[in-house]
């Protein structure tokens, strides 16, 4: 197989903003410092936030995750050194991914979101620099790059689009319901300048679940689970947001990707839509593009990915195979790291799939929809799970399970003075 996934994310390294910061604002940029109890926090116009646990629990024992924050030290280190990433995705058998930030929020609204500034401008650009210069252009071919905008500044977000799009950006991280983080909704028409600009750059805008979470209300005593149990009723909340928006009408040529939702929602969403135009009629949606049913819009504008989704590969024509890709989440606790590979393969293989349907579901998918070439810097040859794996073994990278005791002690180790 050969292997893409289109929703990973990367903890910032500490030395980001340092490094991309205009000089005038270094003094201002987001920082990254030790809290009273010694744990890291990133600081930035009054704000404080650490980096929480689930988002970084990559091979340690389970026993050991959770939503407290974590510190660089108990971190993977291919969490944030793109390097160590690199060794972590041969290892895993995998050739390329679209990583989200953290510390920005997944569409960047942490980071947006603070006092609208030049300031804050400028981090969003900061952040975007190292995505594309940095964590993709000094591994071509490994990651498919993908910005932030200053959402909240529409003039601002219009502006970083084309300037990121000149630089080689081919997808944008966007709040998956902007009125779940004070902004307005996609049907108002207040994006669309945003939106044409997108299309007319060639730019996917890429939804990633996080804000709506906020509209479900919960009960007070909800776990965890609640959480991690409801993504994908949160993006099917999404789903019908576009696709009732008007948005497809108004721009034909306007894509979405929709990320970390899963696809087992599908099928019963497009049975449920395809049903309600017909039997209520009587509402004239007239949101669609014309003539088209709900099934159609889905397979002509959005993609969406699953970690594991067993029965939902089972009902791949109903939904179109040419719709679906496939993410590793590393370094989330849904990550299937490193063992992605037997995992998957057997996914698809239980549910019938062809050699054919496998490629599109690992690879063509992303690079029809994203047009992006994975052979233009790594050889087909050298690009399967098997190639890449002979590579990390040779590499040494160990990937067994390792505590964040242990991470600690080596990261001591190798940060010791002289």
């Amino acid at each position: 197989m050969i292997l893409i996934s289109i929703d990973d994310h990367s903890v910032e390294p500490p030395d980001m903003f340092e490094k991309h910061m205009p000089a005038k604002y270094k003094s201002e940029a987001p920082r990254l410092v030790k809290d009273a109890t010694g744990r890291d926090q990133w600081v930035f116009q009054g704000a404080t936030v650490g980096v929480p646990g689930l988002a970084a629990v990559v091979s340690w024992p389970k026993e050991e995750w959770g939503f407290d924050p974590v510190d660089f030290s108990e971190m993977r280190p291919g969490c944030y050194d793109i390097d160590e990433r690199v060794k972590d995705m041969d290892a895993n058998g995998v050739l390329a991914g679209m990583n989200f930030p953290t510390f920005a929020g997944f569409s960047g609204t942490h980071l947006a979101g603070t006092a609208d500034t030049d300031v804050t401008i400028a981090a969003v650009s900061a952040y975007n620099d190292w995505a594309i210069d940095e964590l993709a252009g000094e591994h071509p071919g490994r990651f498919i790059p993908l910005a932030i905008l200053p959402i909240f500044n529409l003039d601002a977000a219009i502006t970083e689009a084309k300037r990121v799009a000149a630089k080689g950006c081919v997808a944008v991280s966007l709040p998956e319901t902007p009125y779940g983080v004070g902004l307005p909704t996609y049907a108002s028409g207040h994006f669309d300048p945003l939106f044409s600009v997108l299309v007319d750059h060639n730019l996917i805008p890429c939804l990633h679940i996080a804000g709506a979470f906020g509209l479900i209300k919960r009960p007070p005593d909800a776990m965890t689970d609640d959480i991690i149990l409801l993504a994908p009723q949160v993006m099917t909340i999404t789903a019908v947001d576009l696709i009732l928006s008007g948005l497809l009408r108004r721009f034909p040529d306007l894509r979405f990707a929709l990320s970390e939702g899963g696809i087992g929602w599908v099928p019963f969403f497009l049975d449920r839509l395809d049903r309600h135009v017909v039997n209520q009629s009587w509402t004239h949606l007239d949101k669609l593009p014309p003539g088209k049913t709900p099934s159609e819009v889905w397979r002509e504008h959005f993609l969406a990915c699953f970690i594991t989704d067993p029965s939902a590969l089972r009902l791949r024509d109903r939904m179109g195979v040419e719709t679906i890709a496939w993410e590793c989440d590393y370094p989330h606790s849904d990550s299937t790291w490193p063992r992605s590979p037997e995992i998957l393969h057997a996914e698809l293989e239980a549910a019938g799939c062809s050699d054919e349907e496998i490629d599109m579901i690992t690879w063509k998918n992303v690079q029809r929809f994203f047009g992006f070439d994975p052979f233009a810097h790594v050889p087909r040859e050298e690009a399967t799970v098997g190639a890449l794996r002979r590579r990390a073994a040779e590499a040494g990278v160990d990937v067994s399970e390792t505590s964040k005791a242990e991470y600690r002690r080596r990261y001591e180790l190798a940060h010791a003075p002289a």
